[in-house]
């Protein structure tokens, strides 16, 4: 069965958010190495994060993330949802990601996620990173109630 936009078809998907620190953009497949790196480097941080209960990352293999990146990608070609990779302006680093789904309650449009690697949580920047998303959510995209599970 295949999951309904999560955006009208006339909608135009922003495909980045740059400022000042980092770069959102879609996250894609040739993005896992830097994408596994960050994920394993913050294992601690991430578990539960995503999804309560849930120990992911943990036990998660390299041929694992390029399966995960592969199907955000998919997703996001639908336009069923959306993976953002949250780089350096330089490309050198992934420095976490961000993700738009359908909203499990129908209270809300679209359910959002967001994390910085681990190495950053001490200089604030998933707080930064949440300001940033928000906001962007709020300007750019067609959601009324964006809710943030977790947050």
């Amino acid at each position: 069965m295949t999951r309904a936009r999560l955006v009208p078809d006339d909608f135009v998907v922003p495909l980045a958010l740059e400022t000042s620190e980092f770069r959102l953009r879609p996250l894609l497949i040739g993005d896992v190495v830097k994408d596994y790196e960050a994920v394993m480097t913050s294992v601690e941080h991430l578990k539960g994060l995503m999804s309560p209960g849930s120990d992911w990352p943990v036990d998660l293999t390299f041929e694992d993330d390029l399966i995960d990146l592969g199907w955000h990608h998919k997703e996001f070609r639908r336009r069923t949802s959306f993976a953002f990779t949250v780089m350096s302006l330089d490309e050198s680093r992934c420095l976490g990601c961000c993700y738009i789904y359908p909203a499990s309650d129908p209270a809300h449009d679209a359910e959002a996620y967001y994390w910085a690697r681990q190495s950053e949580l001490a200089g604030g920047l998933e707080e930064r990173l949440g300001v940033a998303f928000r906001d962007w959510l709020a300007r750019d995209w067609p959601f009324k109630r964006v809710a943030f599970p977790g947050r």
